[in-house]
């Protein structure tokens, strides 16, 4: 119901990914509008369900040390903020953005997605760790290379997981989008880039369509960047429709969570 990496990140760093299934002592507010464990409030969800949902979620994961957790205002950009490590958090201020670094004990990176790729990163001190939302256009643009380089930490020292998103076989795509990441991805060449735009092949009005590897560019990216100790990618949120929300397969969804703390119980 929670899916905890399987990574050798150290061991005062903790992370999850949530599902649409019920963790452990929680139950689907009654006013919720959607079938499952949504945490996100911009999706029309009642919020009281919501908060509801965002209490239990804290409830299961206080053992490991998590006290809040930093959300925030997705817009599909490359604007990364910091999680503020010298004052009181105020929650009810999302910040606009699509990735946070956190330095500050109990307090997590966080991101929400339903087809896009959440990337979670740690460094091996166990003292950085950050969550990025890699959608296809925010990927493309660099929102993945602006967090390796604002981490302190040298890409070498990093180590990456990548959780649950929408797989190749479904992810569908305009020949626009290829020529986007062969003209704006930094890192990988036009060949890599190439390999992760799989069977062309025309629709019903004579248009050129894709399949894009969300994953595979990701990680090529990352160890373009140096990071080499890479994870996950073993998910599908479109074709797992019992465990994952998707926004292709259902535009009028929940969305699960990507989060990553560092605790001070390691």
């Amino acid at each position: 119901m929670l899916i905890r990496p399987d990574w050798p990140a150290p061991n005062n760093i903790r992370a999850l990914a949530t599902t649409r299934l019920l963790p452990a002592g929680a139950s689907v507010a009654p006013e919720s509008r959607y079938s499952g464990f949504n945490l996100a409030s911009h999706v029309d969800d009642n919020p009281r369900a919501v908060e509801a949902h965002r209490r239990a979620l804290l409830a299961n994961a206080a053992a490991d040390g998590l006290r809040e957790v930093y959300w925030l205002n997705q817009t599909h950009s490359t604007t990364l903020v910091e999680v503020p490590r010298d004052r009181d958090i105020d929650l009810a201020v999302c910040p606009d953005a699509d990735a946070s670094i956190s330095r500050r004990c109990g307090v997590a990176s966080a991101v929400l997605t339903a087809d896009c790729l959440p990337v979670l990163l740690c460094n091996r001190g166990g003292f950085e760790v950050a969550a990025v939302h890699a959608g296809w256009r925010g990927l493309c643009q660099g929102i993945l290379l602006k967090a390796v380089a604002q981490m302190m930490s040298p890409s070498q020292q990093l180590l990456a997981w990548l959780g649950p998103a929408i797989s190749a076989e479904y992810f569908e795509v305009g020949a626009e989008v290829r020529e986007a990441f062969l003209r704006d991805f930094a890192g990988p060449s036009a060949a890599e880039i190439n390999c992760a735009f799989s069977s062309p092949h025309t629709d019903r009005a004579g248009v050129t369509r894709y399949f894009a590897d969300l994953y595979a560019l990701a990680r090529m990216q990352l160890k373009a960047l140096g990071v080499s100790a890479i994870y996950g990618g073993e998910f599908c949120t479109y074709g797992d429709a019992e465990r994952f929300f998707s926004y292709r397969r259902e535009p009028r969804c929940g969305r699960q969570a990507s989060l990553i703390w560092i605790s001070e119980n390691p």
